[in-house]
């Protein structure tokens, strides 16, 4: 697909995509004349009625759902994971965690060095989250003080804001709701804050689908796709993960090493 001409300088060789956005427009930025620009036409949104959180969450599935002989099969994985699976822990992702603990506090967000905040989105210690070029373009497209002070307001709303619930944070952040997101900081990256921040909580499992995948694959559970009903995202990111958090139980040293045997038992299983 051609890349878009830059209205104000007619350049198309220099034309960066940096988001595509909820209303099906592109966020595109020129290189040659530092012009940023909304391109194409606002798409028509599609009517969904959001479920209260109430109703919602009552649909959800629950271990409870899970069958007996599928619940055994796993509980067996577990003991065996548990005795043969030896992991050589990896020295650095104690300092990593700890060092972002304190750079995402309340006090270290406000005066942290923009590069901590752009090497914790493209640094795979401890949770991978895939490629970065989306943020990375957009970072470089604002420079590092734009970018910076973007990027920790969105942490610190996902982490502090008290307008609404977690679940509703995350909707909106995703959804690139707000002025202050940025591109490419979304599901993935959120997760891996929640879990850094929150590691009694949270998985290194960083998308909804993967932890779908996971849910069915050793618990036999499908959880409901997010492109099909009229559910929020945040709530699903949020559901899946406290829902495999119930079934995979106690006996792990964290919540990660609960996450690596939902991976390696959905491997055994494949």
């Amino acid at each position: 697909m051609p890349r878009p001409m830059c209205p104000l300088c007619t350049n198309d060789d220099e034309v960066t995509i940096l988001e595509v956005l909820p209303d099906g427009r592109k966020r595109a930025w020129c290189a040659a004349c530092k012009f940023e620009w909304d391109h194409g036409e606002v798409k028509e949104p599609k009517k969904l009625q959001i479920m209260s959180e109430v109703e919602a969450r009552g649909r959800f599935p629950m271990a409870s759902d899970v069958d007996s002989e599928v619940m055994e099969r796993a509980e067996t994985l577990k003991a065996r994971f548990l005795a043969e699976v030896r992991q050589q822990p990896d020295p650095r992702i104690p300092i990593f965690w700890a060092k972002y603990q304190q750079v995402f506090s309340a006090e270290g967000l406000s005066t942290c060095d923009p590069e901590e905040l752009k090497d914790f989105a493209n640094d795979p210690t401890g949770v991978y989250v895939g490629n970065m070029s989306v943020f990375n373009n957009a970072w470089n497209a604002l420079g590092a003080a734009e970018a910076s002070k973007q990027t920790r307001q969105v942490i610190d709303y996902l982490l502090r804001g008290t307008d609404r619930s977690l679940e509703e944070r995350l909707t909106a952040l995703i959804n690139g709701e707000f002025a202050f997101s940025i591109a490419g900081f979304k599901e993935a990256l959120l997760t891996k804050v929640l879990s850094i921040m929150h590691p009694d909580r949270f998985l290194t499992i960083v998308t909804y689908d993967q932890k779908a995948e996971m849910a069915r694959a050793v618990y036999g559970l499908e959880l409901p796709p997010q492109d099909r009903v009229a559910w929020t995202i945040g709530r699903l990111v949020v559901w899946s993960n406290d829902l495999l958090n119930e079934l995979t139980g106690d006996g792990f040293a964290d919540r990660p090493h609960a996450g690596a045997f939902l991976w390696w038992a959905s491997k055994e299983l494949a």
